[in-house]
């Protein structure tokens, strides 16, 4: 018999799979001296390494042109791939996500704590934040909170049957400003410094962070001491400076037929 060179079989290749976080919830030096913990995803928008472009604050307005969490450590490459990382598990696999983050409050040093939902980012569709309500529902002896401006979608799919573990507030400066009533809705304001907070009648949460969810109503905010923000919001608070913007915008649109 003669012998045949016969080409070995050509190995399958697999697919690379992205590195799953091995923790999802962090501490920030201010939240950790309140026992607080952070999940937190890329702010406004980010390219993935794959090439996907990303909107994670759909409902954005003038806050994206003074937003803390587009500056500073947060552009660090290190703290900018752990955000995008998160994202992309969220993305890729949403069911291994909400195990791994159900499992993770689990543990005892959850029990009976804070967990703020979005040191950075929003919940970006319907499905993001159902997953955050079912996991809410499962760990019931974890409090949850979080600032949002995704007016439309919480009113719709939390405000009917909000879990009694979770506490949000409507933070102003995006899309949706036009649809609050602070007569009716929890809401918060970044204002120039505590001053022009007193001077309107709000509630400072500078104090703590979760009097933006526990305490008196409306809240104030001061804001960042990051100089180029400062100048941009040149003395107003993000309600005042989105209304300017809604209000220029609705003068060049042309007249209805």
């Amino acid at each position: 018999m003669t012998a045949v060179d016969v080409a070995p079989p050509r190995r399958r290749r697999r697919r690379r799979q992205p590195l799953r976080p091995v923790t999802l919830l962090t501490q920030n030096s201010e939240m950790r001296d309140e026992g607080i913990w952070n999940w937190t995803i890329p702010a406004l928008a980010t390219r993935l390494r794959d090439g996907r472009t990303v909107k994670t604050c759909p409902a954005a307005g003038v806050c994206a042109l003074a937003c803390y969490a587009r500056n500073g450590t947060y552009n660090i490459p290190t703290t900018l791939d752990r955000h995008q990382r998160n994202l992309q598990y969220v993305l890729d696999d949403p069911g291994g996500w909400q195990r791994q983050m159900i499992a993770e409050l689990g543990h005892e040093r959850h029990r009976g704590g804070w967990v703020r939902v979005h040191d950075a980012g929003d919940f970006f569709s319907d499905s993001y934040l159902s997953a955050w309500l079912r996991i809410m529902a499962f760990r019931p002896e974890v409090n949850f909170y979080a600032y949002t401006k995704e007016v439309e979608r919480c009113r719709r799919l939390v405000a009917p049957a909000p879990p009694r573990n979770f506490h949000w507030v409507y933070s102003y400066g995006g899309a949706q400003d036009h649809l609050l009533d602070p007569a009716r809705d929890r809401v918060a304001d970044v204002f120039p410094d505590e001053q022009a907070i007193a001077a309107a009648g709000w509630h400072s949460q500078d104090r703590s962070d979760l009097l933006a969810v526990l305490g008196p109503a409306p809240v104030g905010i001061p804001s960042n001491r990051i100089p180029q923000f400062r100048r941009r919001m040149a003395g107003r608070t993000f309600r005042e400076w989105q209304a300017q913007q809604d209000a220029r915008r609705a003068a060049k649109r042309p007249p209805a037929a």
